[in-house]
């Protein structure tokens, strides 16, 4: 971002680019609607000096004085800060320029279509007789200035004459009248808050001088960032936008573990509110200020020992922090929860920490996507995650545009798993990150001590260290919580004074401590109040073993230790349903919540419940039942009651878990429709779904699992007659993946135990049922009974087992092999984005280039890998095998073109000269010459045996994206990003000629086979044909309505076919130029080319019949596209399935679906973005 600013001189000169908010000065922005091209100041007048004399110029001063005005040096203007011939800085400016405009102090509009007159008496009681123009100002009309309406916190208008017509606030029900705008979200409210429809609402009567700015002027409003592609027209634009949109939220979404703010809030409400005295002495406290001031003091931990305010202390260091914080600022918290499996590791400390900052700053999302897209959901799920989420946090601490950052997580002690790793993360982040400041809370253990004392920039705060901060703190908690307590039990003056003077003496500047007594005293009717006091000793642990001596005194104690065990056993918390299944109540209870609730009453101050869910009233409390109350709580053992509970699960599972559960209706139903039914039948299951196979990990194997793993046990009884239902359930839980890690669970379990059983084949066989299928039952349930037995092995144990629940409605059914064995063979070994994939002339070999910087040759039959060629030092764009395979090009983002030996893969040449990245590489038809295209602006042709460079093509003016020599090998032919074709003699390197008429880049061009025409394809949506001799434009073919990427000669050179980004193909005769087909094919194809008769297509998704359709035929217009019709093996558009003449033959699943693709007779090669290659060959008969 560069700024301008008036110089000592008087004159204007921009700042040097800045990079990152944080060294960004104030500044003002200028909002105007644009004048004439030839009258607006640009970047080069100001680098030159010029542009006084322009009527933009009057636009300048004026936001410079209104700056001077607001005590700003610095302002930005569009129409001269941003170098336009810059493409890059184009881009950036554009995917910025929302955020640009929401951090700048002061937001000046100047409307040149409103006018301000003097004042006069007539105007007495008119005192706005501009309003009817600022009405009408062209300025709410325009797309651009959408944004700039809603971006910035301070927007002024002032008139033509540079009068002040009033404010966003002032003008807010006009702006609201004229625009349609809700009020909130011109006060500000987040615009995450208006559904997608409404923000598309308030584009919808703007205009743009380009249709795709109408587009791009979004991003901004929706938080997205997509690369511009101006040309690329407004229905493609909003396409990019619409599916980035969809990616962005199906990124976040799957991120998401929990939302920390919701957590605050569950946290706050539980313990009774907030108390601002609470927690204010923090603000003043020294260390607090020299964390806070000094720039070196990065982390503050704040220690202390159980119950001593630590989680409400941060709650209300939040609050305060969210108040005095720049507004570009970022504040990011976790909360973490011992009691709770998903939020008591490092891993989801760093989901949560990284969903907020995402949540505020979208543009973050970028580093997430990276990995995301590729992996999807298991990104943040499997064995890796922490490393692949530590990667991506510290790429966005690092990020340039990262605004300052505070990050704080609470109850490092109540983190159970990787707790090292989470430390050792923040000490280091903490010493070399200035932009971010942390704060992370703990009890006193010395092993967190250890770690944090290697932190240089730590700040360190004892609670027990500011005992009269915190006793004057839990003094005010105390008079709070008695004023509750006299007004529920109608205390007396003495009782109050009495039971407040107790507190007061006996805290020990322990709120919790507090909290439980008077929680106990709510109890107790306020003439008992004082008598009962004694009974609560002074100390966490003497009134946790009062209240345990309590139960165990009353005629309920079996009860509440059953209860209390079950609850300090489970790994989440569970719900008064839940319970019901794992315990055995006294009849008339189950179902009847104010019974239930009763109940958990009389467990002491042990639990609470809230929205029906038993919680543990802090963590102290579990770990005192656990550690100084087990004998009684758990008279068997723990491990014991982990059989209970395991069992229990089984049986609750078995009586509740059916088929179509929720009446969902078609079995293509999506989860997220599925609505939940009232009373919810899987309520009292769900638990034991996610969690059953842990707690059967979790009993004493010598003692209570052995006969479970036997055959026809309990385990063997569940998969064989409830399997399906629980993946089923598990897609209403919204836990299949947890489900994929219990079955590997229990794979581990069986293989240690009963090695050879038929319980452990069942098992391993549902182990690959449910990572086979997780994605399909995920999305749609009941899609269990159908794509997930359909599509497994005839051999598979749980489709046999299941046999009954498959689709009746399919009376053949697809072909499958006996065994898990895939017939989609996976070739691994491309540890990235595959790039392209190539099948040799021959079709015995096909060749995969990616972003890991090399080149793999696989066996088209066996998909045996038969070279790895390594020697580029960046990643690989392009391959092609020579016409007599016996030679493969590749090109690379090095600069270098290597030829390689297909059959021994040595290098054969390293072809070295070009400037920048090879985009394109093809061999003459005799296979002794290789041209290159490059980013340079050049081809190059070498000879292939030696290596030598024989021509350096120069002219083109900007990218060369394609290169084609023509069949006899005479003529070579670039297309360029300057909108150009030139045809050269291959020979001499002369240009022959220079073919103009485009509008818009050139991506591709094809000779005819006779070598007298040559096509073009631009992304000016038209092709064009040339006569290759004389260079004169024979046909303008138009009725794409998107780029043209490709095209291709007939054999007989009287047809061409040419794909668009429109997902069509259409099919042309030459000599007149009519459209003879349009074929709708849903998919933007690369490359193409005619069978020998001319009645098929070959392109890298299958072959297209074109022999339905002659030219003698009515042409068919755009309007009257059809569905064409693939001969023998193809892939769907979407890359959803294997087909078969067009039939669905075999659904790949998504980790298999392809980046890039091509199709040799009956095998089908495909590239995959995770860096796997996989082969398929299918026999069948063509009818």
């Amino acid at each position: 971002m560069r700024l301008l600013r008036r110089s000592n001189t008087g004159e204007f000169r921009l700042t040097q680019d800045l990079v990152g908010d944080e060294t960004i000065p104030p500044y003002a922005i200028l909002s105007h609607t644009w004048g004439a091209d030839d009258e607006e100041v640009t970047f080069e007048d100001l680098t030159n000096g010029n542009g006084k004399d322009k009527p933009g110029y009057e636009k300048i001063q004026f936001c410079e004085e209104q700056a001077r005005q607001d005590d700003l040096q610095y302002f930005w203007i569009d129409t001269c800060c941003i170098n336009k011939a810059n493409y890059a800085e184009l881009s950036l400016t554009i995917n910025s320029m929302f955020r640009w405009y929401r951090n700048a102090t002061r937001c000046y509009v100047h409307l040149s279509d409103v006018s301000r007159p003097p004042f006069n008496a007539n105007d007495e009681f008119n005192s706005r007789p501009w309003e009817s123009d600022f009405r009408n100002s062209k300025w709410f009309t325009r797309g651009w200035t959408l944004q700039e309406l809603l971006a910035p916190s301070s927007v002024e208008f002032f008139s033509r004459e540079s009068k002040p017509l009033g404010d966003k606030s002032s003008l807010r029900q006009q702006i609201h009248e004229i625009t349609g705008i809700p009020k909130s979200a011109l006060q500000g409210a987040p615009l995450s808050q208006f559904s997608d429809n409404d923000r598309f609402s308030w584009m919808e009567r703007r205009q743009t001088k380009l249709a795709e700015d109408k587009v791009y002027a979004l991003l901004g409003i929706f938080d997205v960032n997509i690369p511009l592609n101006y040309g690329e027209g407004a229905k493609s634009a909003f396409k990019r936008l619409q599916k980035e949109m969809d990616k962005l939220k199906e990124c976040i979404q799957d991120l998401r573990l929990t939302d920390p703010r919701d957590d605050k809030k569950r946290i706050e409400d539980t313990k009774g509110g907030l108390l601002e005295d609470s927690y204010r002495w923090i603000l003043e406290n020294s260390d607090f200020h020299r964390w806070r001031d000094d720039q070196q003091s990065r982390l503050l931990w704040i220690k202390g020992d159980p119950g001593k305010g630590k989680t409400m202390l941060l709650c209300g260091i939040i609050n305060e922090l969210k108040k005095s914080m720049a507004k570009s600022g970022l504040l990011s918290y976790f909360f973490c929860q011992a009691t709770d499996s998903r939020i008591n590791n490092a891993t989801a400390v760093l989901r949560g920490l990284i969903y907020l900052l995402v949540d505020q700053q979208p543009s973050l999302i970028s580093h997430v996507r990276q990995r995301y897209d590729a992996a999807g959901k298991s990104l943040f799920e499997d064995t890796n995650a922490w490393v692949a989420l530590s990667e991506i946090f510290t790429s966005i601490l690092q990020e340039p545009s990262l605004n300052s950052t505070y990050l704080i997580v609470d109850a490092l002690d109540e983190c159970a798993a990787d707790l090292s790793k989470l430390l050792n993360l923040i000490v280091h982040k903490s010493s070399v990150c200035s932009r971010i400041k942390w704060i992370v809370s703990s009890r006193n253990w010395p092993s967190i001590e250890k770690d944090l004392d290697t932190a240089a920039q730590k700040v360190r705060l004892c609670l027990e260290l500011n005992e009269d901060s915190v006793s004057a703190a839990v003094a005010t908690y105390i008079q709070t919580k008695v004023e509750w307590l006299a007004k529920r039990n109608r205390y007396s003056s003495n009782t109050r004074n009495a039971v407040q003077q107790y507190l007061s003496l006996n805290a020990n500047g322990t709120f919790l401590w507090v909290a439980l007594v008077c929680q106990e005293l709510s109890n107790v009717p306020g003439w008992k109040a004082q008598q009962k006091l004694t009974a609560f000793p002074p100390g966490l642990d003497a009134l946790y073993r009062r209240m345990i001596d309590q139960i165990m005194g009353s005629e309920d104690a079996e009860l509440c230790k059953r209860i209390l065990a079950v609850i300090s056993t489970v790994y989440r918390p569970i719900t008064l349903d839940q319970l019901v299944s794992l315990i055995d109540l006294p009849d008339g209870v189950a179902g009847e919540y104010n019974f239930l609730s009763e109940i958990i009453g009389l467990c002491g101050s042990f639990l609470t419940l809230r929205e029906h869910t038993i919680s543990f009233v802090h963590q102290s409390a579990k770990d005192f039942l656990v550690e100084k109350a087990y004998n009684e709580i758990y008279p068997s053992g723990r491990k014991n009651l982990h059989h209970n509970i395991f069992s229990r699960s089984l049986h609750v599972m078995s009586k509740n878990l059916r088929r179509n559960i929720y009446r969902s209706g078609a079995h293509g139903f999506p989860i997220d429709h599925v609505n939940q039914l009232d009373p919810d039948p899987l309520s009292p299951a769900r638990y034991s779904c996610v969690y059953w196979v842990d707690h059967l990990r979790d009993c004493d194997p010598t003692r209570n699992t052995t006969s479970d793993l036997q055959d026809g046990e309990l385990v063997d009884k569940f998969l064989r007659r409830s399997y399906l239902y629980w993946l089923e359930a598990l897609s209403h839980c919204r836990g299949m993946s947890e489900g994929v890690v219990s079955t590997g669970k229990l794979e581990a379990l069986f293989q240690a135990r009963a090695e050879g059983s038929e319980l452990l084949r069942l098992v391993r066989d549902a182990r690959r049922f449910i990572m086979f299928h997780k994605l399909a039952i995920e999305n749609s349930p009941l899609q269990a009974y159908a794509s997930a037995l359909l599509f497994s092995p005839t051999g598979s144990l749980i489709r046999g087992l299941f046999r009954h629940e498959e689709p009746k409605w399919i009376t053949i059914l697809p072909a499958m092999r006996d065994q898990w064995s895939p017939c989609l063979q996976t070739l691994e070994g491309h540890s990235s984005w595959v790039r392209s994939v190539a099948f040799s002339h021959d079709s015995t070999r096909l060749a995969s280039a990616s972003y890991d910087n090399t080149v793999k040759i696989w066996d088209a039959s066996s998909g045996d890998c038969l070279q790895t060629l390594e020697g580029h030092s960046s990643s690989v764009n392009s391959v092609a095998f020579s016409h007599d395979s016996t030679r493969l090009a590749s090109a690379s983002y090095d600069n270098t073109v290597k030829i390689w030996d297909t059959s021994s893969g040595d290098c054969l040449q390293t072809l070295e000269g070009h400037s920048s990245w090879v985009s394109s590489v093809a061999f003459s038809h005799d296979s002794t010459r290789l041209a290159s295209a490059s980013s340079d602006n050049t081809v190059k042709i070498w000879d292939t045996s030696s290596g030598d460079c024989l021509q350096t093509l120069e002219g083109h003016s900007s990218w060369v994206s394609s290169v084609v020599f023509s069949h006899d090998s005479t003529r070579l032919a670039s297309a360029s990003y300057d909108m150009t074709v030139k045809i050269w003699d291959a020979s001499s390197g002369d240009c022959l000629q220079t073919l103009e008429g485009h509008s818009n880049w050139v991506r591709s061009v094809a000779f005819s086979h006779n070598s007298t025409r040559l096509a073009s394809a631009s992304s000016d949506i038209t092709v064009k044909i040339w006569d290759a001799s004389s260079g004169d434009c024979l046909q303008t073919l138009e009725g794409h309505s998107d780029w043209v990427r490709s095209v291709a000669f007939s054999h007989d050179s009287t047809r061409l076919a040419s794909a668009s980004s429109d997902n069509t193909v259409k099919i042309w005769d030459v000599s007149s130029g009519d459209c003879l087909q349009t074929l709708k094919v849903d998919k933007a194809l690369y490359h193409m080319s005619f069978n020998i008769s001319d009645t098929y297509l070959h392109t890298e998704i299958g072959t297209i019949n074109i022999s339905t359709q002659s030219s003698s035929n009515t042409l068919l217009t755009n309007s009257e596209p059809h569905i064409p019709q693939y001969q023998g093996l193809a892939l769907s558009s979407d890359g959803v399935w294997i087909t078969y003449d067009s039939k669905n033959l075999v659904w790949v699943p998504s980790e298999y679906r392809p980046s890039c693709s091509a199709v040799s007779g009956k095998t089908i090669g495909i590239g995959v973005g995770t860096g796997r290659v996989w082969i398929c060959k299918v026999e069948l008969d063509a009818s």
